[in-house]
């Protein structure tokens, strides 16, 4: 199965000039989502990770099924104010604007191995903010692995100095 096949590809959302690249034709088709997860679980293996961090909101539907098949925990990364508890946060740009990315203050434990999951590398930004909350608390980057990689915006490049993997490029 070619799993490109199953993204369904917008013109001009959520702006005039961005081409959105929509994951939820694959996620609805089970072999295809199946696939992905573990796909994105194989390229995790012998990093011996302790914690997923997935950030909101496909990193969610990627990220936990992921921390599920390699047996690590999960911690979700959050747009403001979806915290109940204490938070760091990061700004960060994104291809079309900017956001903010929590995660609890206790989420990661000083010295663990995290692996970012996420559906798309673009600018990197999202990433690069999650890498930066993640070192803030001890933990180690051992990996950030997208369904997406859109080799046209370079996120890669931002994202040098890390482990980067990708299932499909465009």
């Amino acid at each position: 199965m070619e799993l490109k096949d199953k993204i369904r590809s917008i013109p001009d959302f959520p702006q005039k000039g961005i081409m959105f690249r929509d994951i939820t034709t694959l996620l609805k088709d089970k072999e295809a989502y199946d696939e992905l997860i573990t796909s994105i679980a194989a390229r995790l293996e012998g990093l011996d990770v302790d914690v997923v961090v997935g950030p909101e909101a496909r990193g969610f539907v990627i990220g936990a099924p992921v921390a599920y098949a390699i047996h690590a925990g999960f911690v979700p990364a959050r747009k403001p104010g979806k915290l109940p508890c204490k938070v760091r946060k990061c700004d960060y740009g994104l291809e079309y604007g900017t956001n903010t990315l929590e995660i609890h203050e206790d989420a990661i434990v000083k010295g663990q191995k995290v692996a970012i999951v996420d559906d798309l590398l673009a600018t990197g930004g999202t990433a690069l903010a999650a890498i930066k909350l993640i070192e803030e608390m001890g933990g180690e980057v051992v990996a950030a692995v997208f369904a997406i990689e859109l080799n046209d915006l370079n996120g890669r490049k931002v994202l040098k100095d890390y482990n980067v993997k990708t299932i499909m490029n465009f």
